[in-house]
């Protein structure tokens, strides 16, 4: 039986310090530090910090490593609601860390008990803790009120060499490749402690497979994932307008006017389509006359369909408590086209919890009244589908915090999206790290789909990417701008859309599933 499996490698309060700086470390992984590197040693030292713990002392040193994460990680949340908010959202996802140091942590006790020798030790178990962290991810990225899939270890690799896997893996399979090799370095590290002899095999054996995952090609550079000889001229206008939700223009209709001076320089570019961010326009064009005139204008003046975000209401027959009519609230793309009025739309699948709407606002209301009370619109889940038919092409669609939803990327390649554009209003969080964060995961999509991304913002950042992930324009931050481009067009379908969500089920099953074999073997042995 190895030390690993009767006994922690490190004192708890050693462990708990080591978890608070492979938390803190982790963070640097992520924009705006970048340095995808130091995931690397981070995931290293959270997993030493949880070997061979009972599961009492697992789930404390799990809520110091989620805790140091992430309250420095989504900093950028206490611009938008304030500490209460931004303590809650990374209160919630520590404790999801914490129970999955519990797993990870039996994992180290009972699979070493169950397979003890070199391919349990140096594959099984490495296999399992890459599972269970999966399964972490995948979970938190869905519930409760459809979770937050923010700071999943693989959005910190959107440049790193590993960054081809997200065709082939998605953004669940990284993950999991990653822990995997981790977990692989600390179990061959520890192995050849015990055996210097075999230290050189150990090493090889970490070097060939990381070299091997290193060395797959991007999936843009194989046979018959050309472009189209068709391709899309795009322009993408960036308004630097105050488009805050908390700080609003002195003059409703600001915004739309501020959007579009800033689009004034597309007028005689020859264009297939003019993008605006999500909130371009404050003021409805379906309901005022004077903005429906504006997006007429833009639509003439540029000879191009407009795709703009603004806020569109549905009566749908409702009274509120005072009588009064109570209509829904949509977060909504408009695809204006030279008739004056809209052809598509999309309606945001999944406004945010606690930010765009409050779910049990009764129950939570009773905590924090005066917070509650400042979110007044509830924006209802849309019910569309997310791609436009411009006729150049068709486009896909994701609106701000969309863009860490895996299945609405999946959906919109699989209803024929050629290129994609992310829409999006950073306004509220300032010049903090949350919009090179998404620019990292709009980064991380064009790889894992294959098609170029604009990702244009109210006011940045801003940018054009490539199928590879590589930038072809961006934007300075908070200045009005435009980008003109010709974008490729691509109909290839990457293995990570084709399998979609089942590589993540299947890295879950195998981290949750062999836990549980372990379990139960364990207990029938002395």
């Amino acid at each position: 039986m190895t030390a690993t499996a009767t006994r922690p490698t490190l004192p708890l309060l050693a462990a708990l310090v080591v978890a608070a700086g492979a938390g803190l470390l982790l963070d640097t992984a992520f924009p705006d530090k970048g340095w995808w590197i130091t995931a690397f040693p981070a995931v290293a030292l959270a997993l030493i910090a949880m070997q061979g713990r009972r599961v009492g002392a697992a789930i404390l040193v799990g809520l110091v490593f989620g805790a140091s994460f992430y309250w420095p990680h989504i900093e950028w949340a206490s611009e938008f609601l304030g500490v209460v908010p931004w303590s809650a959202l990374a209160a919630v996802m520590t404790l999801w860390n914490g129970a999955a140091a519990a797993l990870i942590a039996l994992a180290y006790r009972w699979v070493p008990r169950v397979w003890d020798g070199p391919a349990g030790r140096l594959l099984l178990l490495p296999v399992i803790v890459a599972g269970l962290w999966t399964a972490r991810e995948a979970i938190a990225s869905v519930w409760p009120y459809g979770g937050f899939a923010w700071g999943r270890v693989a959005q910190s690799q959107s440049e790193s060499p590993l960054s081809p896997l997200f065709a082939w893996l998605g953004v669940s399979g990284v993950s999991f490749v990653l822990v995997f090799l981790v977990a692989l370095g600390v179990a061959a590290a520890q192995e050849a402690i015990r055996s210097p002899r075999r230290a050189l095999g150990l090493g090889a054996l970490v070097t060939v497979a990381t070299l091997l995952l290193v060395a797959v090609p991007p999936w843009t550079s194989l046979p018959g994932t050309e472009p189209l000889a068709r391709t899309i001229r795009v322009g993408a206008v960036q308004g630097a307008t105050k488009a805050g939700y908390f700080d609003p223009p002195e003059n409703f209709g600001d915004n739309l006017l501020g959007q579009v001076a800033a689009t004034t320089p597309l007028y005689g570019e020859d264009l297939d389509v003019v993008v605006w961010p999500e909130g371009a326009s404050d003021a409805d064009p379906l309901r005022y006359p004077w903005a429906r005139a504006l997006w007429n204008e833009v639509v003439a003046r540029t000879g191009a369909p407009l795709i703009g975000g603004t806020i569109t209401t549905r009566d749908t027959g409702r009274v509120d408590a005072e009588g009064q009519p109570a209509p829904e609230y949509f977060n909504t793309l408009l695809l204006w086209d030279e008739g004056g009025a809209p052809t598509d739309f999309y309606d945001k699948k999944h406004p945010v919890p606690f930010g765009e709407y409050v779910p049990d606002r009764a129950f939570w209301r009773q905590f924090a009244p005066d917070l509650i009370d400042m979110i007044q619109r509830e924006y209802t889940p849309g019910t569309t589908d997310a791609v436009f038919d411009l006729g150049a092409a068709v486009a896909g669609n994701a609106i701000c915090f969309d863009v860490v939803d895996d299945q609405l990327f999946t959906e919109m390649v699989e209803q024929g999206a050629e290129v994609i554009f992310v829409e999006s209003n950073n306004a509220d969080f300032g010049r903090t790290d949350e919009s090179v964060q998404q620019l990292a995961f709009a980064r991380i999509r064009a790889i894992e789909t294959a098609r170029a991304v604009v990702n244009i913002s109210t006011v940045g950042t801003s940018a054009i990417l490539l199928p590879d992930g590589s930038t072809r324009a961006q934007l300075t931050w908070y200045e009005p701008g435009v980008l003109v481009e010709e974008l490729p067009l691509l109909d290839t379908v990457t293995p990570a859309v084709l399998l979609g969500r089942q590589l993540e089920w299947l890295a879950s099953i195998l981290g949750l599933g062999g836990l549980l074999i372990a379990g139960l073997a364990a207990r029938r042995r002395p």
